[in-house]
């Protein structure tokens, strides 16, 4: 069967979102000066969520090389985030919106749907 499967562009949307409101973490956190032990999470956490990525990608027909382009692609919606993240104010409020998001992950990715 040709072509590239439509969940193959549905899990890099959905990848391109999720790395925004990683990047948006990152900045919001390293603006309040306590960035590295967000850091380490978000790499500890993502390590293995892109290997997965990959894998649906190449499962979903894509060549590795497109896959590991589009992913790329997709890690680009962190420094995003990120820019976002340094630039607005900050306060208590966003480190709710950042601990209510990797809250939202974790319930996604562990819980049944």
């Amino acid at each position: 069967g040709g072509g590239v499967k439509p969940a193959a562009w549905l899990n890099l949307a959905a990848d391109t979102m999720h790395n925004v409101t990683d990047g948006l973490a990152l900045g919001v956190t390293f603006a309040q000066g306590s960035g590295i032990p967000t850091a380490v999470a978000v790499f500890i956490h993502e390590v293995p969520h892109n290997l997965a990525d990959f894998a649906i990608l190449v499962q979903s027909g894509m060549s590795k090389k497109s896959a590991l382009l589009c992913q790329f692609g997709s890690s680009l919606g962190a420094m995003v985030g990120c820019v976002l993240g340094l630039s607005i104010p900050t306060g208590p409020e966003m480190h709710a919106f950042v601990g209510g998001g990797f809250v939202y992950v974790a319930a996604t990715s562990a819980l049944p749907a």
